[in-house]
């Protein structure tokens, strides 16, 4: 192949290349009043500039109230740093930051003194926030309805923060859904126990509260679940309920004795309690138990035919509402716990059955029950969908959705990294709340959970697209040309498949546009705009390396940057086939040659061992990127 000289300053085709707009990737702004204010993650209800932005001198003040815990402390702390703050005092300042609970007069006054306003109904985990310059500095209030709330205006300020400045603003917010994170649910490897306290910070940023533990790995939630934890695994446990209470999650220990489970043996029933006494004590205070994925046409034990008749789908509601029950009226309520969570043997579907009518009639009202949606894993979930299902259940339902998972059929060697999408605004009238099911791959799932968790605290105002550039952002750190690098290896992994391989989420649409303008007309600006994008891929996996801070992304997803490299290169040399085929044919022709060398090395990379079932061979916008390779050269005649 000729030589050649490439831009090495990719990141001034970068934004070109994605098709967005300047400043897309790291700050996509909505149109309106949100104009001249940051991107804020979730979508607050409300928001509205509030004059000039303040400036952050070296000396700041911080003012603590009721509620304002060290968690918030320390994140507030953090943010004034980083925006240039040199030294933080206890009294107010030319710049001066109040944060405690609305029902302090000092906090209300305070916001009330940066143009604020106390809203007409305080929700759980709402907030207050007001922003406004005043002289060479200003007065910022974060006041919490609750203390959750105001850690949650501290991770606002965290976003309306930058260096030297905070941009001034209004803010009124609270949460739609009262449940949104994560269910650590899959098979094949597990998390790490470090993967785990990442995750349950990372949550506390993006105002999750919520992660139910039930690795497939633990024993003792599963096929020991009658055997108390050994010492240092029960320590392990206590170390995450305690990271989860500092970022404001809630630890949900979920057990699953169904498989085993004999409903009528009373020592079964205190060992289930025991059990869960056991995690009590450890600070944790929710609890789940899982009945899917068994059989109710047999039982496990003699006694239960006895007591509750020929196994069956009625049956099996009586005896599994009685154990629930059980649960939540003789454990729960004398501990002070939080509502049963538990999630039944038929989960995916709204059609009603003697099982859910049995359910909706006798178990608890407080019980929570979670639901997959119309399937396991649902293509598209509709508002009509969710109240379909929250009838035959007889309650708002939890939704367990199956995204991004990939320990299954057509996810093999994939990961998932398409935007939150095809969940209808208005979800949260029927549903309770929503946890995402996420990848094998800890840090790569944060891009999913990102708009999990946004569409959850505001389904009404959510944009997939949007919350997706934020989420690379978040990722790089604010350095735009990592995070367009991140948006552009995302596009490479966006085809998101059902059980039944179902394609809902398309793969690399912008990718495909660029090579189906070529296919449309081999020369001029689409084969320009290729050559640009081709560069982009070649580069992004070494710019993510370099960029993102969290080096577990970058370690997690190596196979596919490994791959997505060599890709990359592979359409570079095909653009430099393209180009050359009128004048050098003969340098077409090694160009071509040299793609498919370079296509056929990286079908050869492998997944990580154990990270998906089966391991396979990494896919890098399959169906679009190898199949314009394959036909490239017909395109001008070269074959």
């Amino acid at each position: 192949m000729p030589a050649r000289i490439r831009a090495t300053a990719v990141a001034a085709v970068l934004g070109v290349a994605m098709g967005l707009t300047p400043g897309a990737a790291a700050a996509a702004v909505p149109p309106g009043r949100e104009s001249r204010l940051p991107v804020v993650t979730p979508t607050p209800q409300s928001i509205d500039t509030n004059g000039r932005q303040l400036r952050v001198p070296a000396r700041v003040g911080l003012i603590l109230g009721d509620g304002a815990d060290e968690a918030t402390a320390n994140l507030v702390r953090r943010t004034l740093q980083n925006a240039g703050a040199r030294e933080i005092v206890g009294d107010r300042a030319e710049l001066t930051v109040v944060a405690g609970l609305l029902s302090d007069p000092d906090v209300s006054g305070a916001l009330a003194e940066a143009g604020g306003a106390k809203p007409g109904e305080l929700r759980p985990e709402g907030y207050s926030l007001a922003a406004r310059a005043k002289g060479r500095g200003g007065l910022v209030a974060l006041a919490g309805n609750d203390g959750d709330g105001v850690y949650y205006a501290a991770q606002t300020l965290r976003q309306l923060a930058a260096p030297g400045r905070i941009a001034a603003a209004k803010v009124a917010d609270f949460p739609l859904m009262a449940l949104r994170g994560s269910i650590e649910g899959f098979y094949g490897a597990p998390w790490s126990h470090e993967d785990r306290l990442d995750q349950l910070a990372f949550y506390g940023d993006i105002k999750a509260n919520t992660y139910i533990y039930t690795p497939k790995d633990d024993l003792y939630l599963r096929e020991k679940w009658r055997e108390p934890y050994p010492a240092a695994e029960l320590a392990k446990i206590k170390e995450l309920i305690d990271a989860a209470a500092g970022h404001h999650v809630q630890f949900t220990y979920a057990v699953s004795p169904g498989p085993s489970i004999c409903y009528s043996d009373p020592a079964d029933i205190q060992a289930l309690r025991d059990k869960l006494a056991s995690i009590h004590e450890q600070g944790a205070d929710s609890f789940y138990i899982a009945l899917d994925d068994i059989s109710y046409t047999k039982w496990n034990c003699a006694g239960d035919e006895q007591v509750y008749g020929a196994p069956g789908q009625e049956a099996a509601g009586r005896a599994q509402a009685e154990l629930l029950n059980g649960v939540q009226r003789d454990f729960l309520d004398p501990a002070g716990a939080q509502p049963l969570q538990m999630v039944p043997t038929e989960y995916s579907d709204v059609a009603d059955s003697p099982y859910k009518k049995v359910l909706r009639e006798t178990l608890d009202e407080r019980i929570v029950v979670q639901w997959t949606g119309t399937d396991v894993v649902p293509p598209s979930i509709s508002v009509a969908d969710a109240e379909k299902a929250a009838q035959v259940w007889g309650r708002k339902v939890f939704l367990w959705d199956n995204y991004p998972v990939n320990d299954y059929g057509q996810t093999t060697g994939r990961l998932l990294l398409a935007p939150y999408d095809k969940r209808e605004a208005g979800l949260h009238t029927a549903l309770g709340g929503i946890v995402l099911n996420p990848m094998n791959q800890a840090a790569p799932s944060k891009v999913a959970l990102f708009g999990g968790a946004s569409f959850a605290w505001n389904d009404q105002d959510y944009d997939a697209g949007r919350t997706w550039r934020a989420a690379a952002d978040y990722l790089a750190a604010g350095e735009t040309k990592t995070a367009e690098a991140l948006l552009a290896f995302f596009d490479t992994q966006h085809l998101a498949p059902t059980f039944g391989d179902v394609v809902w989420q398309p793969q690399a649409p912008v990718l495909k546009s660029k090579v189906d303008a070529v296919r449309a007309a081999p020369r001029g600006a689409a084969l320009r705009r290729l050559d640009q994008y081709a560069d982009l891929l070649a580069a992004a996996p070494e710019r993510i390396r370099a960029g993102v801070p969290d080096p577990a992304f970058s370690a997690q997803a190596k196979p596919w940057l490994d791959a997505l490299t060599l890709w990359g290169r592979a359409l570079q040399s095909t653009v430099d086939g393209i180009r050359l085929a009128a004048a050098d044919p003969a340098g077409a022709d090694r160009a071509f040659a040299e793609a498919e060398r370079l296509a056929a090395e990286a079908a050869k990379i492998r997944t990580i061992p154990g990270t998906t079932r089966p391991q396979g061979p990494v896919r890098v916008a399959d169906g679009v990127l190898d199949a314009f390779l394959a036909d490239a050269p017909g395109l001008v005649g070269r074959r």
